[in-house]
């Protein structure tokens, strides 16, 4: 048994699929394949419930897959330590973040490459309770979310604020004269939204509820990418978060203040309390805690 073997069963987890875990490891899928069978033969067990395709984990192997992820994290841990004892700092950060958010995940991301040129960023776009259990079962270092039912007895949070939001629109197709837009406006205006079920699409949900409005979306998706793309046709406008940069990606692209327009909670940048909780994972909180508090001054 070796780490490579572990990993290759993780990637497995994540993607679902033999062809895209091989790709996500840098290795052929025969390859992938015989190495996972070789650990079923060592430990004399099977892992994997195969068909034509992959077809899930057995129940031993949800178990043992629950063992690859403490070991890999004991792993990295241990390298990371090692790193930071010699003063360096290395490995890849996961970090988890809701789509939407007033934070431009780059504001952190960069500072930190800046600072830490070894490190390498592993990016993945979440719901806040996909974050949450992303962090409890160690696949996540840290979490961008908004801090909702949030338990300071598991999590160690950095306040961020809460997300204001505006009409993002394309000049092409739609003109304002108004400085900000009423709920009113936006409700007669062909919309595309955020798929149902995220803390930011409840949030304007409620927002047009609590005015009697029930407007009806042209479009709705769980990409933001989708929904630029969408305003830039002239299909229709979007409600984005202000000061997230999405206006910055076309300079058709424009976003007006809607007046009351905020989410619910606050954002903020979680990490876990209970072990394993690597080294890494403690320095760029730190070092985010450093530079969210030098914007803020």
């Amino acid at each position: 048994m070796d780490i490579k073997q572990l990993k290759f069963l993780i990637a497995l987890d994540q993607t679902r699929h033999f062809g895209k875990a091989a790709e996500l490891c840098h290795v052929t899928q025969p390859a992938l394949s015989m190495r996972i069978r070789n650990l079923e033969e060592e430990l004399d067990l099977v892992l994997i419930e195969r068909g034509q395709r992959f077809e899930g984990f057995t129940e031993g192997g949800e178990r043992v897959l629950a063992w690859a992820r403490s070991v890999l994290a004991a792993y990295d841990g241990l390298r990371s330590e090692a790193a930071n004892c010699r003063g360096e700092l290395v490995g890849n950060l996961r970090l988890g973040i809701v789509p939407l958010s007033s934070l431009n995940p780059m504001a952190l991301v960069q500072p930190l490459f800046q600072r830490y040129p070894e490190l390498s960023f592993q990016l993945r776009s979440m719901s806040s309770e996909e974050v949450v259990d992303g962090l409890m079962r160690n696949q996540l270092d840290l979490g961008l979310c908004y801090l909702e039912h949030i338990d300071p007895e598991h999590f160690e949070s950095l306040e961020l604020g809460t997300t204001r939001m505006g009409l993002l629109y394309d000049t092409r197709h739609f003109q304002f004269e108004q400085a900000e837009l009423g709920w009113e406006e936006i409700s007669s205006l062909p919309l595309g939204l955020l798929t149902r079920g995220t803390h930011y699409r409840h949030s304007i949900a409620l927002n047009f509820s609590s005015r009697g409005l029930d407007p009806r979306p042209i479009l709705e998706s769980d990409s933001t990418m989708h929904l630029v793309q969408a305003v830039s046709t002239g299909m229709c406008c979007a409600m984005m978060p202000l000061h997230s940069g999405v206006e910055s990606l076309s300079e058709e692209l424009r976003i007006l203040p809607v007046i009351g327009a905020t989410t619910m909670a606050p954002m903020g940048l979680l990490m876990r309390r209970t072990e394993p909780r690597s080294a890494l994972a403690e320095r760029c909180f730190e070092a985010a805690r450093e530079i969210f508090m030098a914007e803020a001054d």
